[in-house]
Parts: structure tokens; C-alpha cells; sequence
């Protein structure tokens, strides 16, 4: 990416230029706030989707490949998840589980695509644009979904609704106003337990997005460093970058899996709580 001066000539970015162009998504209109509902992050719908669409061939696969014999490595990978999470939403989720499980198995999939994102190579994108002429179509690319608050808060957003849908489904709906207004504090306190319980539904939805986004946002913004550092015209740059790359790659992949684990387990307790009263 070249940054045109006013002489219109063309210079290398500086490092704080490198790392906003990279922070900047495709988007309708610019975006003033973090999170900005008007907003649409086209690359981040664009990954989302894709993400989604290959996490539901993946699984159509291990399906349409199951056998009752000796499984290969892609059959008993797929079965040790589908057990993992099976084991999980069974001691977390007391009742009907015939949709919650493969909804814990779908989050955790889809999710860890998502991050997986994160590997590939921060100038692929912005070089290929470059390559094909198409920079001015695309000045700006965020490949990570996760990495976008706009995109964690809309999944968040998801989860908040299938909490209210089974508390509703599972406590019938004046069952559910009951314990709004009653618990934790008693009829006679409604007012403030309305409050409590409206701040604990903000603050799981915010706290399930922020996590995600934190840990992403974090993780891209160290690799964009390390590119940086590997720009040195030095051999300390040069091996800097190779040794600190290399670590940072490891060490994400630990990152990646967690979060979409952590992700996932919250789903299951929050909607599990939905089925239980105070």
C-alpha cells in the first residue's frame, strides 16, 4: 500500500498509517463509533457468511461420510467435537437438548473459522487488490469478522434472543414477566429488580461481545507489529519478525480454539440459566 503526498507521488506508509489502513473496513459510509448500527462493514458480512457456508459444508461432509465402522481421522476428529460438546450442553442444559447441542456445536465451529481467519497473511488482501488493479473498488479489507465489535455484538445479539425465547418457551410468558419484575428481590421490590435483570441481560450480551472482539482485535493488532517489525531493512528485523512470528502463530492457535470454546460454553450457560428460574 503506497500513500499518495501532495505532489501526488507516491510514498511507503508510516507505521501508524500501515496500522490504521489495516484497522479500516470496506464499509457503506465512514464510521464515527465502534459500534455504529448505520454502518455496514462489508467485509465483515462478506467473511461472516462465508465462514458460515464452509463451517455448514464441513459438517454436511462428516455427515454424508460417516460410517458405523472404523472411523478415518476426519470422522473421529468430527466425533470427538460432536462428543465434546454433547458432554458439555448435557451437564450445563437440563431438558430438551435436541436443539441446543447442535447449536453449541454450530457456534463453536462457525466461530472458530472466523478467528482461523487471522492466519492468513495481514498484506495478502491489500497486495492482491494492488495486483488486480482493483484498489480503488477496494481501499480498505478487514478479513477477521471477530475482530469487528459490529460483527461479535450482532452474534451476541443472537444468543440474547434465544435466551429470551427459551425463558419465555420454558416458563411461559407471564411465568417469565413474574420473575422480571419479582426476582431476585421480591414483588415488592419490582421496580429495582426490573433494573437488575434488564443490566444482567446488557451486561451477558456486552460482556460475550467484547470478550470475542478484545481477544481477536488484540491478536490481529500484534501481527500487524510484527509485520512492521519485519519491514526493518535490517537483519534484526528480518529474524525478528521470522522468530516473533512464528511464536505468536503457536501461541494464537491456543487463542483461536479458546475463544470459540469459551464462546460456545457461555451460549450453553446463559441459555441453560433461561431454563432454570431464581
Amino acid at each position: 500500500m503506497a500513500t499518495p503526498t501532495a505532489d501526488g507521488a507516491a510514498h511507503a506508509p508510516t507505521s501508524s498509517e500501515y496500522i490504521t489502513h489495516h484497522l479500516g473496513h470496506l464499509s457503506n459510509k465512514h464510521q464515527d463509533f465502534v459500534v455504529d448500527f448505520s454502518v455496514f462493514n462489508y467485509d465483515t458480512i462478506f467473511w461472516s457468511i462465508t465462514m458460515g457456508v464452509i463451517g455448514c459444508l464441513f459438517m454436511w461432509m462428516a455427515a454424508r461420510k460417516a460410517t458405523s465402522g472404523v472411523p478415518g481421522r476426519f470422522q473421529a476428529a468430527v466425533e470427538m467435537l460432536v462428543e465434546m460438546v454433547e458432554s458439555q450442553s448435557k451437564s450445563i442444559v437440563h431438558g430438551d437438548r435436541s436443539f441446543i447441542a447442535p447449536l453449541g456445536l454450530t457456534i463453536f465451529v462457525w466461530v472458530a473459522l472466523m478467528n482461523m481467519l487471522d492466519f492468513l497473511p495481514v498484506d495478502m488482501f491489500a497486495m492482491g487488490f494492488e495486483w488486480l488493479g482493483l484498489t480503488h473498488l477496494f481501499p480498505y479489507h478487514r478479513v477477521v469478522p471477530t475482530a469487528d465489535l459490529n460483527g461479535t455484538l450482532g452474534i451476541s445479539l443472537g444468543v440474547l434472543a434465544l435466551m429470551l425465547y427459551y425463558s419465555v418457551k420454558i416458563k411461559g410468558l407471564g411465568g417469565w414477566l413474574h420473575e422480571l419484575f419479582a426476582a431476585p428481590f421480591g414483588i415488592w421490590m419490582a421496580p429495582f429488580n426490573l433494573l437488575f435483570n434488564i443490566i444482567e441481560y446488557v451486561a451477558k450480551t456486552v460482556s460475550l461481545a467484547m470478550r470475542l472482539f478484545g481477544n481477536m482485535y488484540a491478536g490481529e493488532l500484534l501481527f500487524l507489529l510484527i509485520a512492521l517489525l519485519g519491514s526493518m531493512a535490517t537483519a534484526f528485523g528480518v529474524i525478528g519478525h521470522i522468530i516473533a512470528g512464528s511464536i505468536w502463530a503457536i501461541f494464537h492457535i491456543l487463542i483461536v480454539f479458546l475463544q470459540a470454546f469459551i464462546f460456545m460454553m457461555l451460549t450453553l450457560v446463559y441459555i441453560g440459566q433461561a431454563h432454570e428460574g431464581h
